[in-house]
């Protein structure tokens, strides 16, 4: 779970015309990012998997979004767990052979 810092900026009033106007306070709120892959092909420098389309053995063929799969990069249904505990709504990326 990422953490969130959070500032409160207080109002400041202007002066001249607008004397009467105070600023509302503003909240920044800053998030410390989080490594989305969990454990595949960690000793890469980047993760890139390529299939031609032509290649598929299947008319539809389910590939992996949430970096969970046991299957990487085809998807295993473990995004259904993983949305469940996050609150998340990913899904898989489906290629259809034409």
């Amino acid at each position: 779970m990422a953490s969130t810092t959070s500032i409160i900026q207080p109002g400041f009033s202007c002066g001249g015309a607008l004397s009467s106007f105070t600023a509302k306070p503003r909240r920044v709120v800053m998030v410390r990012a989080q490594a989305i892959n969990p454990d595949i092909k960690k000793d890469e420098a980047k993760v890139v998997d390529s299939v031609l389309v032509t290649e598929l053995s299947k008319p539809l063929t389910a590939y992996c979004r949430c970096w969970r799969s046991g299957t990487f990069p085809l998807c295993d249904g473990s995004h259904v767990k993983h949305n469940k505990e996050t609150g998340d709504n990913v899904g898989p990326l489906l290629l259809k052979k034409q």
